[in-house]
């Protein structure tokens, strides 16, 4: 078809659920899915700790708090209907130290305001009680927090949407929307569609579309990359749920953390470095205009002015491998770099077992954003941050960007 009454930029898990939502609300509609790469969840989606997010970490109020705490019961609900596996395993948040009792106090406000089911405040001696590995003063306790594999429930959507008359294109990336009085053009690799509504849930790249479309140039997509090791099988598991440092306050990740995995292991991390490409899962991986978008915008260099320290402990975590078990070991102490699957360590590095690029939206003034951020511009809508816990936010996100959208409300 070149014409569509609804196209969807982008087929990750939150663009495959936005044409879910639109599908859900006008199954009359025609409604395509276009997508860069030849399979479905390729970036972000598909690279990361798959961890169902209960809602403690954001702030009450804010698009995350409430689509964070709603989409995750949306999520154990689709997995349900579909019989995709997972596991509600439960997450700590430890603090290691009185110092960050006050941290540990402000997240448990938060969690509470945000209606986070069975979260509670665990003593000291409580935690070997959940976590016999695990050491510190005071944690948080969230069961309802899980895991599952995403890329799977992503395919899952796929299926039900091609299933459903939707059209899902892939392998054709697009360079640009324009919005005119009847809808918007969508030109792609291939030719162009002409659409009555167009969302775009580009992730990595909603900036660039986004300022295609005439959108104020107030953000640009600064990656992230987020490294993970492995660590080798053992039973019983180092872990039975998840176990997560207090994170600092003033940035939008949550530190490097143990987390069991669907296939019975362990993982650990994901760190949070600035890196000179989108598609960064590997270190050495350099794209000149990645690496130009980055260095020349303003905010970067706010960012790195800001938290240069931040910067320095997460460079040393990338390139030291005992650094990076060591961060985990604070309060899994049991955890040695003789744990990491991969083979003997060669000087002080194995090698990460996998990685993500997480597209962290950055304002001008040197902002981290740290909410979901939709931009409607008429006929044109554009995802312009949705970083963790958009996977988590699927479902409930879609619902909120399509009604954002809708000229009809």
């Amino acid at each position: 078809m070149s014409r569509y009454d609804v196209v969807v930029v982008g087929a990750g898990m939150v663009g495959l659920a936005v044409a879910r939502e639109v599908h859900r609300r006008e199954p009359d509609v025609s409604v395509a899915v276009i997508e860069a790469e030849e399979r479905v969840a390729a970036h972000q989606s598909s690279h990361n700790s798959g961890v169902i997010h209960s809602g403690i970490y954001y702030r009450p109020g804010s698009l995350k708090a409430r689509l964070c705490v709603e989409g995750s019961a949306l999520m154990y609900d689709f997995c349900d209907q579909h019989g995709i596996p997972y596991r509600r395993c439960g997450k700590l948040i430890v603090a290691r130290n009185s110092d960050e009792l006050g941290r540990l106090d402000e997240l448990e406000r938060r969690g509470v305001a945000n209606g986070v089911v069975g979260l509670r405040r665990v003593a000291g001696e409580e935690i070997v009680e959940i976590e016999p590995n695990a050491v510190g003063v005071q944690a948080l306790h969230a069961p309802g927090t899980g895991i599952v594999d995403y890329g799977a429930v992503a395919e899952a959507i796929a299926r039900e949407l091609t299933d459903s008359g939707v059209d899902l294109w892939l392998g054709c990336p697009v360079e640009r929307v324009t919005p005119h009085r009847a809808g918007a053009q969508v030109v792609h690799a291939h030719g162009n569609i002409q659409a009555g509504r167009v969302i775009v849930c580009a992730g990595l790249w909603s900036d660039r579309l986004a300022k295609r479309s005439g959108a104020a140039e107030d953000l640009r997509i600064v990656p992230f990359r987020g490294a993970y090791l492995r660590l080798k099988t053992s039973d019983p598991p180092v872990v039975n749920g998840m176990v997560y440092p207090v994170p600092d306050p003033d940035l939008p990740f949550l530190g490097v953390h143990v987390t069991p995995t669907m296939n019975g292991g362990v993982v650990l991390g994901p760190t949070a470095l600035p890196v000179l490409s989108r598609t960064a899962y590997s270190l050495a991986r350099v794209n000149l205009r990645d690496a130009v978008e980055s260095v020349t915008w303003p905010g970067a260099w706010r960012v790195g002015r800001n938290y240069w320290r931040t910067g320095l402990a997460e460079l040393r975590l990338a390139m030291s491998t005992r650094a990076f078990v060591r961060a985990c070991a604070e309060y899994v102490p049991s955890i040695s770099v003789g744990d990491v699957a991969g083979g003997a360590v060669a000087g002080d590095a194995v090698g990460d077992a996998f990685a993500g690029v997480r597209a962290q939206a950055v304002a001008r003034d040197g902002t981290l954003i740290d909410d979901f951020a939709i931009t409607a511009m008429g006929s044109v809508t554009h995802v312009r941050n949705a970083p963790s816990p958009a996977a988590t936010s699927a479902f409930a996100l879609a619902a909120e960007i399509v009604r954002r959208g809708d000229p009809d409300g």
